[in-house]
């Protein structure tokens, strides 16, 4: 399972994920986690190959795409019995959570995303590919 950490709020049953980008991981959001976390649970999650999911069985993995991405980080929600959830994503997390979204609209209840893509360029393949 992806590397997560999840920001319980008191009184709040709004969840709020957050994707990074290619090369990136959830540690971008340190600045936004401080705001969101008054006010929602924010969950902030390392996609396969980054951050803290580069260990082990993510490394052994050579080709994925972006719908077995999207599964990842809904193994990590079904695990946390999130039912759904608002996300922002930034760059490939765009990617990803609009393929969640295209196919479970139901978990998505609003999408933030900043410099949205369409595809990804070379670059952006070798990053997603080997992390870091």
């Amino acid at each position: 399972m992806l590397h997560y950490k999840l920001y319980n709020h008191p009184t709040s049953n709004e969840v709020v994920t957050f994707v990074h980008g290619a090369g990136g991981s959830s540690a971008i959001w340190f600045k936004q986690l401080r705001s969101f976390k008054k006010q929602f649970n924010v969950l902030l999650i390392d996609l396969r190959g980054h951050g803290n999911s580069k260990k082990g069985f993510f490394n052994k993995i050579k080709s994925y795409n972006f719908k077995v991405v999207g599964d990842d980080i809904l193994e990590v929600l079904d695990h946390l019995k999130i039912e759904s959830s608002h996300f922002v994503g930034i760059s490939l997390g765009t990617i990803i959570i609009r393929e969640i979204a295209e196919r479970f609209p139901g978990k998505v209840e609003s999408m933030v995303l900043g410099g949205a893509i369409m595809k990804m360029n070379l670059r952006g393949q070798i990053l997603m590919r080997f992390g870091n």
